[in-house]
């Protein structure tokens, strides 16, 4: 995956659920729309819940990546 350009990065590598989704809700509240947040987490249910999440709020996510350890999730504010 080519990773996408992003304005703002939450890191949430160590936080359970519903962590990542709260500080990710945070941040995107205080950007504009169009542009993408990249989320770093490493609890296994992230990745269901970010597509949930997104699904719900009408935020575009726009890819997840797993690597060692950890996921890389882009959702783009609606």
């Amino acid at each position: 995956m080519t990773e996408p350009v992003f304005h703002a990065e939450v890191e949430a590598v160590g936080l359970k659920c519903p962590l990542p989704i709260l500080r990710a809700k945070k941040a995107l509240a205080q950007m504009e729309s169009g542009q993408v947040l990249r989320v770093s987490t490493d609890d296994p249910g992230a990745i269901r819940d970010f597509e949930a999440f997104c699904r719900q709020t009408g935020n575009a996510l726009l890819g997840q990546e797993q690597l060692e350890g950890h996921c890389v999730h882009y959702v783009q504010r609606r």
